[in-house]
C-alpha cells in the first residue's frame, strides 16, 4: 500500500459523511412536511418518556409477581423493563406511520417510517445482544449492528462498504480491509455466541440422560464444546480469506517447541481424558488423596475439583490422580466400613462389653443395620492395662463426613458404659526413689520421716518440696 492511499480514502470519507449530514440537516430545517415529521418524532419521544414514568411502577409490580417463570424468561423481562421508553417509542412511531400512510401522501411520512424502522432495529439489537456473555464483545457487536441498521434504513450500506473496503492493505494474496475486519468481528461474535449456547444446550441434554455415566456426560460435553468452538474458529478465519493450508508448516515447526514447554499441561489433558474414559473417578465420588478428603465437585480438562467438609475446594491436577494412590470411597458402591478401637478394664465382663458396644452403636444415626452390615465388636488383644476391642460398623453416606460419625459412636459408647458401670482404664505411673537420700523440707505442722519410712508414701501424704 502506497503512502497517499490511506489519507485520500479518509479524506473522501469525511467529505461524504459531511455532505450527507448537511442534506439531512437542511431537510430538518426546511419548512414543510419534513420539518413537521421531525417535530412529530420529537413529540413521540417526549410522550414515550412520559409513558415510561407513568407505567413503570405497574409493570415492575406485575413482573415481581412472575416468580414461577424460568430464569431466561425473567432475565428477558428485566431487559424489557429497562427499555420501556424505546418500546413505547417504537410502538407509537409505527402507529403514527401506519395512520399517516393511509390519510396522506407517502412522502409526508417518509422520515417517520425511517425512524420507526430504526427504533425497531435498535430494540431488536439491544435484546439479542444480551445473549453475548462477554461484556466488551457484547458492546462492540451491538454498536456495529446499530451502525449497520442505521445505514440500511437510509440505503447507505453500499456506499459505506465501498469506503471501508478502500481502507485496506495486501499481504501476499490476502486482501485485508477495514470492511473485512468488521465483518469478521461481527461473525466471530455471532459464532462464539452460538457455540456457547450450543454447548450449554448439549451439556443440559447430557445431564438429563440417565443411560450415560457421569464421567461420560462430562467427556461428551467437553467434546461437543471443543467441536463447536473449533468450527466457529475455522469459519471466522475462512471469512477473512486466510488460507489454512499455510498453517501446516508453521504448526509443525512451532509445535515441537511448544511441546517441551507444555509437557505438564498436555499430561494433565491426557490424564483427564483417561479419567473420563475409564470412569475410575466421577462427579460425586468421595476420595482421599494424601491429606485431602472430600467429594468430586467437577471434572475439568486440567484438574479435578475436590470439595472438603470444611468448605475448601482443592484443584488437584489430573496427573496426580493417575500416578498417585487414590482412595475412592464410592467407586463401585457407596458403602463404607469404619473401625473404632477402645479398651475396658479387666474387671469388666467381655461378653457384656461387646453386647453393650453393639447396642450403643446401633442407636447412632447413619449406622446401617441391614443384614451383613450390622455393627460387630471383637476382642483384639490383652493390653498392659486394658482388654482391647475393635468395633466395626457400616455407613452409606461418606459425603456426610467420617470424623463426625466416629465422634457420635464414641459418645454413644461413653454413655452406655457409664450406664452399665463399665470402666475405661488409663495408664497410671508411680515414681519411687530407692537408695538415695534427699533433703526434704516439710510443710508446717508435719514431722520429718524416719529412716525406715517410705519417702514416696510420705510425699503423697503431705505437701513436700525437694531442694
Amino acid at each position: 500500500m502506497e503512502q497517499d492511499i490511506l489519507p485520500e480514502a479518509v479524506q473522501g470519507t469525511l467529505h461524504y459523511l459531511m455532505a450527507q449530514a448537511q442534506i439531512y440537516w437542511d431537510m430538518a430545517l426546511t419548512p414543510g412536511w419534513r420539518q413537521y415529521q421531525v417535530l412529530i418524532v420529537l413529540a413521540l419521544i417526549a410522550v414515550s418518556i412520559l409513558m415510561r414514568h407513568i407505567t413503570h411502577a405497574r409493570w415492575e409490580h406485575w413482573a415481581r409477581a412472575r416468580e414461577g417463570w424460568p430464569k431466561w424468561r425473567l432475565r428477558l423481562l428485566v431487559q424489557v423493563l429497562r427499555r420501556l421508553s424505546l418500546i413505547y417509542f417504537t410502538v407509537f412511531t409505527w402507529t403514527v406511520y401506519a395512520i399517516m400512510r393511509e390519510v396522506t401522501w407517502p412522502s409526508r411520512s417518509y422520515l417517520i417510517g425511517a425512524v420507526a424502522k430504526l427504533a425497531a432495529a435498535w430494540l431488536a439489537i439491544a435484546l439479542i445482544s444480551r445473549f453475548i456473555a462477554n461484556p466488551t464483545l457484547r458492546k462492540l457487536a451491538a454498536w456495529l449492528l446499530w451502525i449497520y441498521a442505521t445505514l440500511a434504513v437510509f440505503n447507505l450500506v453500499d456506499d459505506a462498504a465501498q469506503i471501508l473496503d478502500s481502507i485496506a492493505f495486501d499481504i501476499g494474496s490476502l486482501h485485508l480491509s477495514l470492511l473485512v475486519v468488521l465483518k469478521a468481528v461481527v461473525l466471530a461474535s455471532a459464532m462464539l455466541t452460538l457455540a456457547r449456547m450450543g454447548s450449554g444446550l448439549a451439556e443440559r441434554g447430557l445431564k438429563g440422560n440417565e443411560d450415560l455415566s457421569p464421567s461420560m456426560k462430562v467427556l461428551a460435553g467437553k467434546a461437543v464444546q471443543v467441536l463447536l468452538y473449533g468450527i466457529a474458529f475455522v469459519i471466522v478465519i475462512r471469512s477473512i480469506g486466510f488460507d489454512l493450508t499455510g498453517l501446516a508448516v508453521l504448526s509443525g515447526a512451532v509445535g515441537v517447541g511448544i511441546g517441551f514447554g507444555l509437557q505438564k499441561v498436555v499430561s494433565n489433558l491426557v490424564s483427564g481424558i483417561i479419567i473420563l474414559m475409564d470412569r475410575s473417578i466421577k462427579p460425586g465420588d468421595v476420595i482421599s488423596l494424601g491429606e485431602t478428603f472430600g467429594w468430586i465437585n467437577a471434572l475439568g480438562a486440567r484438574y479435578v475439583s475436590v470439595v472438603t467438609r470444611d468448605g475448601k475446594e482443592y484443584l488437584i491436577p489430573n496427573e496426580d490422580l493417575i500416578t498417585s494412590q487414590v482412595v475412592n470411597w464410592s467407586h463401585s458402591n457407596r458403602f463404607v466400613r469404619l473401625d473404632i478401637n477402645f479398651g475396658t478394664s479387666y474387671d469388666d465382663d467381655p461378653h457384656l462389653v461387646r453386647k453393650v458396644a453393639i447396642a450403643a452403636t446401633m442407636t447412632v444415626d447413619r449406622v446401617l443395620e441391614r443384614e451383613g452390615m450390622k455393627p460387630v465388636c471383637h476382642i483384639v488383644g490383652f493390653g498392659d492395662s486394658s482388654v482391647d476391642y475393635i468395633l466395626r460398623f457400616w455407613i452409606t453416606d461418606p459425603t456426610g463426613g467420617l470424623t463426625n460419625i466416629r465422634g457420635n459412636v464414641f459418645l454413644a459408647l461413653w454413655d452406655a458404659f457409664k450406664a452399665e458401670g463399665i470402666s475405661i482404664p488409663f495408664p497410671q505411673r508411680e515414681l519411687r526413689l530407692l537408695n538415695d537420700r534427699l533433703a526434704v523440707q516439710m510443710a508446717e505442722g508435719q514431722s520429718a520421716p524416719e529412716d525406715g519410712d517410705d519417702l514416696g508414701s510420705q510425699s503423697r501424704g503431705g505437701a513436700a518440696q525437694l531442694d
